[in-house]
C-alpha cells in the first residue's frame, strides 16, 4: 500500500460517520467534557449544513451541558436584540423581528431560516425554565457597529444620566453624521489626513462611562448591571471600531489582529459577566468562521503575523477551549461577488488536489467527523502543511487557488473537524431573483 492510500485508510479508520442523529456527536461531547469555551467554525459564511449542524451541537451543549450563551461573529447591538428576545424580555415579538437589526452586508449570515429556527428553539428552551433560573443568551462579539453602538451608548445615558448623555454627544460629534454612518470613509479620510482621528474622544467616553459604573449600577440590581454591561460593551466597540477602520487602509495584518483581539476580549468580558451573575464559571459556545476559531499558529495566517480568536483563547484558557472546524468538497454556497454586492447562490467547485477537502472526499464517506485531539496516529499522518479552502462572504471561483486556499496543519488548528462532502447554499430570509437564478447552474458540468 502506497503512503497516500495508507493515509486514506487511516482517516477512514478514525472517521465517525454522521447519519443525522443527535447521538452522532456523543464522541464530540465527550471530548468537550467540562470545557468552558467551544468554538464552532464554518468553512464558508453561507452553507446550510454548517449552520444546522452547528445549531444541533449547540442545542445539546445548552440543554445537557448547561452552556450559558452563544457568542456569534455578529455586531454587539444587533445581536443584543436577539438576546432580549430569547430571554423573554420586552421588544421583539418573534425571531424574524428579533433579527431585523442585521441590516448591513452580509445580512444573510444571520437573517436566514436556520438561525430563525435556532432562535425560536432558544426562546422556547428559556421559557420552560423556572423564573428564578438564569437563561441562555445570544450575543455578538464583532466590532463593525460604530454608528449603532454610538446610538446605544447615548440612549443608555439619556435614561440614567442626561448630563453625561450630552457629554457623550460632544465626544462622538468628532464623527460627523456622514462618517458615523460610513465608517470605512472615516477610516480612509483619517488615515490620509483628510479627517481628524477620533481616538482620543472615544477613549474618553469609555473611561467616563466606566468611572460612573458604581453609580449607574447601585440601584435595580440585576437590571441595572445588565444594562450597564450592554452600554459598556457598546462604548468599547466604538473604541475598537474607530481604531479598526483607521488602520484597515494601513495594514491588513494589523486590522485583522485588532478585530480578532476585540472579539476575544469581548468573549472574555462576557464570560466574566455571566460568571458573576451565575455564581459559577459560565460556559459559552462561539459561532464564527474557521479562520477565526482555528488556531492561527497552525496556519499560513500565523506565519504572516496574524492571530485569531482560536489562538488567543487557547493562550488564555488552555484545555478549557475546544475548537471545531468544518469542511466541504463541493456544492453550492450563498455569497457575493463583491463587498456590498448582491446575494448569490454560487457553485462551489470540487476541491483542489492536495487539499484536506480532496483528501476527505477520497474516503468515500459522505459525512463524517474526526476527533483530532489525542489521536496520535491521525496527528502523525496529518501533521504536514496541506491546502485548506476558506470561503467568506465573497466567493471568486475563477481565482480560487489565490483567493480561497492557504496552508494549514489541521491537527494543530482544530480539536475536531466535521466534513460534509456535498453542501447546499444557506437560504436567506430575503431571497432576490439573482439568488434563485444561481441555482440553475447546478446542472452545469462541475469543472467549469
Amino acid at each position: 500500500m502506497n503512503p497516500h492510500s495508507h493515509l486514506i485508510e487511516q482517516i477512514r479508520n478514525s472517521a465517525i460517520s454522521l447519519s443525522g442523529h443527535a447521538t452522532d456527536y456523543s464522541p464530540l461531547l465527550a471530548l468537550i467534557g467540562d470545557a468552558r469555551f467551544v468554538l464552532i467554525g464554518e468553512a464558508t459564511h453561507g452553507t446550510e449544513e454548517f449552520y444546522r449542524t452547528r445549531a444541533q451541537i449547540t442545542r445539546q451543549l445548552i440543554f445537557h451541558g448547561g452552556f450559558a450563551a452563544v457568542a456569534v461573529e455578529g455586531d454587539w447591538p444587533d445581536s443584543y436584540r436577539v438576546n432580549r428576545y430569547v430571554r423573554g424580555e420586552a421588544a421583539p415579538q418573534n425571531a424574524h423581528s428579533a433579527l431585523i437589526e442585521f441590516e448591513r452586508f452580509p445580512a444573510w449570515m444571520w437573517r436566514n431560516e436556520a438561525v430563525v429556527e435556532f432562535t425560536e428553539w432558544l426562546r422556547q428552551y428559556n421559557d420552560k425554565k423556572p423564573s428564578s433560573a438564569r437563561k441562555a443568551g445570544f450575543y455578538g462579539i464583532d466590532l463593525y457597529s460604530l454608528n449603532a453602538s454610538i446610538k446605544a451608548v447615548i440612549e443608555y445615558l439619556e435614561k440614567t444620566d442626561p448630563p453625561a448623555a450630552e457629554r457623550a454627544r460632544h465626544y462622538y460629534s468628532c464623527f460627523d453624521h456622514h462618517y458615523a454612518e460610513n465608517p470605512q470613509q472615516y477610516g480612509y479620510a483619517s488615515s490620509c489626513g483628510l479627517a481628524k482621528p477620533c481616538e482620543e474622544e472615544v477613549v474618553r467616553q469609555l473611561v467616563a462611562l466606566r468611572h460612573r459604573a458604581f453609580d449607574y449600577m447601585k440601584h435595580d440590581g440585576f437590571v441595572a448591571e445588565e444594562e450597564f454591561f450592554y452600554a459598556e460593551q457598546n462604548a468599547k466597540a466604538v473604541v475598537d471600531a474607530e481604531e479598526y477602520y483607521r488602520t484597515m487602509f494601513q495594514s491588513r495584518v494589523l486590522s485583522w489582529n485588532l478585530r480578532d483581539r476585540h472579539m476575544a476580549e469581548t468573549l472574555d468580558a462576557l464570560a466574566n459577566h455571566l460568571s458573576s451573575q451565575r455564581g459559577e464559571p459560565a460556559k459559552i459556545v462561539v459561532w464564527a468562521h474557521n479562520s477565526h476559531v482555528g488556531d492561527a499558529r497552525a496556519t499560513e495566517m500565523g506565519d504572516n503575523g496574524e492571530w485569531n480568536i482560536g489562538q488567543l483563547m487557547r493562550e488564555r484558557h488552555g484545555s478549557e477551549v475546544v475548537s471545531i472546524g468544518f469542511s466541504t468538497y463541493r456544492g453550492t454556497v450563498t455569497a457575493a461577488s463583491d463587498w456590498d454586492g448582491e446575494t448569490e447562490c454560487k457553485i462551489v467547485r470540487p476541491a483542489m488536489p492536495e487539499s484536506y477537502e480532496a483528501l476527505f472526499h477520497e474516503t468515500g464517506i459522505p459525512n463524517f467527523m474526526l476527533i483530532l485531539r489525542g489521536n496520535d496516529t491521525l496527528t502523525r499522518h496529518l501533521h504536514l502543511n496541506r491546502l485548506q479552502r476558506a470561503i467568506g462572504v465573497i466567493y471568486h471561483p475563477q481565482t480560487e487557488r489565490l483567493s480561497h486556499y492557504s496552508f494549514a496543519r489541521l491537527p494543530e488548528q482544530f480539536d475536531a473537524i466535521i466534513h460534509i462532502d456535498k453542501t447546499t447554499a444557506l437560504k436567506p430570509l430575503e431571497v432576490n431573483p439573482l439568488w434563485h437564478k444561481g441555482e440553475v447552474f447546478e446542472t452545469y458540468p462541475a469543472g467549469l
